[in-house]
């Protein structure tokens, strides 16, 4: 088993969405949502390739993968002994744009969401 460890961005990530979630909804439903998300990284700790390999699906030269739950990308690295999560996106955020420079949008999601 892998040890799973959050940089300080999506610590500070998860914070926010706890808070926006107890303003916008209630906090049992914050506190349900965050415990959800942290046990879906959890699977990680023993099936690190459990998520999205993005060189395979990008073909891009990176060792990030990414796991989506709740409407939101966790963007991880796997290390020999741990799994980092280094970033957080929401679904509606462009992830490949802001980390890469290359748009991961299609024609049908811009029309989708209006963006």
């Amino acid at each position: 088993m892998k040890k799973l460890e959050y940089s300080p961005i999506v610590r500070n990530k998860l914070k926010d969405l706890k808070k926006w979630l107890a303003e916008h909804f209630d906090e049992s439903t914050a506190r349900r949502v965050l415990s959800e998300m942290t046990s879906d990284a959890d699977i990680l700790k023993n099936h690190d390739k459990a998520g999205t390999n993005i060189k395979a699906m990008y073909d891009i030269d990176t060792d990030y993968w990414f796991l989506f739950t709740h409407q939101h990308y966790l963007v991880y690295r796997i290390e020999p002994k741990k799994v980092v999560i280094v970033q957080m996106f929401h679904e509606r955020e462009d992830f490949m744009m802001k980390l890469f420079g290359i748009s991961g949008r299609t024609q049908e999601s811009i029309d989708y969401w209006g963006e």
